[in-house]
C-alpha cells in the first residue's frame, strides 16, 4: 500500500485511518471542496471524480484503495483562470442552476467525452464498434448525476458543443 495518494499531480499523505472514504480525504484531508457530499450512498453523482481518467462515485471507495492511482477533482480540470472547455460550455449553455450537482457533472462530461473517443459502447450505443454522440447516448452516460434543479437540457447543449467542436 502507497503512503501517498497522487491527486490533481501533487502527493498526499494517506489518512491514518483505511476507513476513509476517498470523498472524505478529498474534502477533509486535501481541502479540496468541490468534490460535494450528495447522498453519500453512490446514487446522485455529485461526488464524482476521475481516477485515472476513469470515473467513479468517490463516497463509494476508500482513499486507501487508490494510492497507486491518479485523481483528478474539478478543481484538476481547470482553474477560474484557465477553465475547461466544458467549464466555459457550462458557463455559456447554463449548465447549472444552483450549482451543486455541477463538478459532478463536469467530471462525469469528460470522462464521458473520453468514452466515446475511445469508442467504449454503452446501453444507448446504436454501434459497439463506433458509438456516436446522440442526444440518448449522452443522457444515457450521464445518468449517473443527478441534478434537482433541472438542468439537463443545458448540460447536454454544454456536453455536445464541446464533443462537436472541441470548445
Amino acid at each position: 500500500m502507497s503512503e501517498t495518494i497522487k491527486v490533481n499531480g501533487s502527493d498526499h499523505l494517506m489518512p491514518a485511518d483505511a476507513r476513509v472514504s476517498l470523498l472524505d480525504f478529498l474534502r477533509h484531508y486535501v481541502g479540496l471542496t468541490g468534490t460535494k457530499k450528495g447522498c453519500d450512498h453512490g446514487q446522485c453523482g455529485a461526488c464524482t471524480v476521475l481516477v485515472d481518467g476513469v470515473r467513479i462515485n468517490s463516497c463509494l471507495t476508500l482513499a486507501a484503495m487508490h494510492g497507486q492511482q491518479e485523481v483528478t477533482t474539478i478543481e484538476g480540470l481547470g482553474t477560474p483562470d484557465a477553465p475547461s472547455d466544458l467549464q466555459k460550455a457550462f458557463l455559456e449553455h447554463d449548465g447549472f442552476q444552483c450549482g451543486y450537482c455541477t463538478p459532478g457533472q463536469i467530471c462525469s462530461a469528460t470522462a464521458l467525452l473520453d468514452e466515446i473517443r475511445a469508442e467504449w459502447p454503452s446501453d444507448a450505443s446504436d454501434d459497439l464498434n463506433a458509438p456516436s454522440l446522440s442526444d440518448e447516448e449522452i443522457r444515457e452516460r450521464m445518468s449517473g448525476n443527478l441534478c434537482r434543479c433541472g438542468a439537463y437540457a443545458n448540460i447536454l447543449a454544454a456536453i455536445r458543443q464541446v464533443a462537436e467542436t472541441g470548445a
